[in-house]
């Protein structure tokens, strides 16, 4: 029987399936890696507002991850929106208990459109709760100068926020360069050894849910045995592509294309 890779993510649901669950469940399906999900929030959103959220409790919270890794106990965990101080502990103290070899946390503060999803007192919390539990931490800018207290304005200074988030308990961090001018550059530190990872900036306002999208590839690709630096860098190939091919969708910053290479090898059977 052939062997089935898994996978988890635990984040909010975006209605309009550019982010969030979403994204993360098509992620997983291009990767050829089995989806399960775990709702935190109900978020009310298109690609250019957000209207509403609606969190959910945390003892739903805990019940979702517990039902899952009782019965399919996933390869790999991405973590996305964690609203609250209640939410983020429920996961936290799961997460303790079941003990998911890879997690993957891409610390969600912002939409695209610059609504804030995660509450400013929940900060801390994040910070002393939930990166410690990581593998890997994914912030872009913004976030890692939130959760490492500085300005980041060149590589330089991405470089010393990820060691300043690393000293913060996790395994190894990337912080996304997608908010910067020029190339989009994301750096990735192991602990050890500093990577530059590279791409010419695509011209595109559509790129709701690149950071979810990115967070789930890398998480994917860890479910399917790769090393970290393996995973982050075809994950980082795979959302390129997924940007390039975006889709021209909604009155505001549009999805990424998440089966571009599949519906291209399908065009080549098909003709």
């Amino acid at each position: 029987m052939e062997m089935t890779q898994k996978a988890l993510t635990i984040a909010g649901s975006d209605c309009s399936g550019g982010a969030g669950i979403q994204a993360d469940l098509k992620t997983f399906s291009a990767h050829g890696v089995y989806g399960m999900s775990v709702i935190t929030a109900i978020v009310a959103e298109n690609t250019y507002r957000v209207s509403g959220i609606m969190d959910v409790s945390p003892d739903m919270i805990d019940k979702q991850i517990r039902d899952v890794f009782e019965d399919i106990y996933p390869d790999a965990v991405k973590i996305g929106m964690l609203n609250t101080i209640e939410t983020m502990t429920a996961v936290a103290e799961s997460l303790k208990i079941w003990q998911p070899q890879n997690v993957v946390i891409d610390p969600v503060m912002y939409a695209k459109n610059g609504s804030p999803l995660m509450s400013l007192d929940a900060i801390e919390t994040l910070i002393k709760v939930v990166v410690p539990l990581a593998t890997l931490v994914t912030p872009n800018i913004p976030e890692a100068e939130e959760i490492a207290g500085m300005m980041i304005s060149n590589i330089g200074d991405m470089k010393v926020a990820a060691m300043n988030i690393h000293e913060m308990g996790c395994q190894a961090v990337l912080i996304k360069g997608g908010h910067a001018k020029g190339d989009a550059t994301d750096v990735f530190y192991d602990g050890h050894k500093f990577y530059q990872l590279t791409t010419s900036r695509i011209q595109t306002k559509n790129t709701h849910g690149t950071g979810c999208t990115l967070s789930s590839a890398i998480a994917s690709n860890l479910a399917l045995g790769y090393p970290m630096a393996d995973a982050v860098k075809l994950a980082k190939a795979y959302v390129t592509q997924a940007i390039a091919h975006a889709l021209p969708l909604g009155q505001g910053n549009g999805p990424t294309h998440h089966f571009h290479d599949l519906v291209q090898k399908k065009k080549g059977v098909s003709s």
